[in-house]
């Protein structure tokens, strides 16, 4: 079956970002979003350690060590860009100021159910971080992520066994293989990549799709 690279799935998410959106990236491969959006559009990402205008990762050479994203990645800014509290950038958060999140998931249920911070294992470190305020807080939840682990299980799921980071919150899913809207109690094909079938999906992932 056709699969994306990381980056080839960074760039789909990027296109179906509107002009005007104010937008958080979480930490690991969502961060890739950033290089892709497009230069003659405004949009504008916010990262919850205190920034608002956020851009692309810098050039070698050309890296700030006191500007970076939550995961301590080194970040650029865009003109304009603003500083402020990690209260504040919290309070935008929750307030419903963002209109899109990208957030990387271990699990998503049929009813958009996100389980991303913690597979439950013994011993494991907790790293929920502001992923829950974003799953609630922001007005669409994209979801990054590969549709199979490692093992070969499959992400989507018909309800999360993992601890959950918020409920019926996911609006969309990005795979590797697919794209899936959430809506009426299940997965919608959105858009298939390459030799990919609904046929092949549903064997995958043990799941009726529509």
């Amino acid at each position: 079956m056709t699969t994306l690279t990381r980056n080839e799935l960074a760039q789909r998410i990027a296109a179906d970002i509107a002009e005007g959106s104010y937008v958080n990236l979480g930490i690991g491969a969502p961060t890739l979003v950033a290089n892709f959006l497009p230069d003659d559009q405004e949009i504008i990402l916010h990262t919850e350690n205190g920034l608002l205008g956020m851009g692309e990762a810098p050039e070698a050479g050309r890296i700030d060590p006191d500007l970076i994203n939550a995961g301590k990645q080194p970040v650029t800014a865009q003109p304009g860009a603003a500083y402020f509290h990690h209260a504040d950038s919290f309070a935008m958060m929750r307030g419903g100021h963002l209109d899109v999140c990208v957030l990387g998931a271990f699990q998503v249920s049929q009813t958009g159910d996100l389980a991303n911070w913690s597979t439950g294992a013994p011993g494991a470190i907790p790293a929920v971080g502001g992923a829950m305020d974003l799953a609630i807080g922001a007005k669409q939840v994209f979801v990054m992520t590969d549709l199979l682990t490692k093992q070969g299980e499959s992400k989507l799921v018909d309800s999360c066994t993992y601890p959950l980071t918020g409920v019926g919150c996911v609006t969309r899913v990005y795979t590797d293989h697919a794209v899936f809207d959430v809506a009426d109690g299940g997965f919608r094909v959105r858009e298939l990549f390459g030799d990919n079938t609904i046929e092949g999906l549903e064997a995958l992932t043990g799941l009726t799709l529509r």
